[in-house]
């Protein structure tokens, strides 16, 4: 699948950070990208949502979904759902619109920026090595070590034994 690789470089991304960033595997990643492998509806997913794009256009390319060939109505169909009420419509509708607007205005450009600092903030998470344990400085004394107490001798033993006592 083309796209997954056109998305990832031009988000500026390796096999290695997308593989970080969704869980699945360098291989398997190059594999899906040359075509040699259908990944699940799963993993397009994960692919989609770390290069930031749309799942269903990975769905569509990857013959999971058929092409849309209609002209819906997002605006529309926000307005007839009777499950919210009319505050929330207008709230949906403006960030609808605005999020259309801003793709209009090329805001495309700077969806790179966003993934590469998500693949950052993936490798800054890695766990880092236990720092080594620091040396005692030279003339101090570490704490003694607690006393046990004494076992009891084999006399002490054998007597109780004899007397039947424990």
């Amino acid at each position: 699948m083309t796209l997954i690789r056109d998305q990832r470089s031009s988000a500026s991304l390796s096999l290695r950070n997308l593989s970080g960033l969704t869980g699945v595997s360098i291989p398997y990643l190059s594999q899906i990208e040359r075509g040699l492998r259908r990944p699940s509806a799963d993993i397009l997913q994960t692919i989609a949502k770390a290069l930031r794009i749309s799942a269903e256009t990975l769905y569509v390319k990857a013959g999971i979904l058929d092409e849309r060939t209609d002209n819906s109505d997002p605006v529309g169909e926000l307005l007839r759902d009777s499950a919210i009420n009319e505050k929330q419509k207008r709230i949906l509708i403006d960030l609808y619109q605005s999020f259309r607007e801003a793709e209009a205005a090329g805001a495309h450009a700077t969806k790179a920026a966003p993934v590469r600092a998500k693949a950052r903030s993936v490798a800054a998470r890695r766990p880092k090595p236990a720092p080594a344990k620091a040396k005692q400085p030279a003339g101090t004394k570490r704490p003694a070590a607690k006393k046990r107490a004494p076992a009891k001798k084999a006399s002490q033993k054998a007597a109780k034994k004899r007397t039947g006592r424990r």
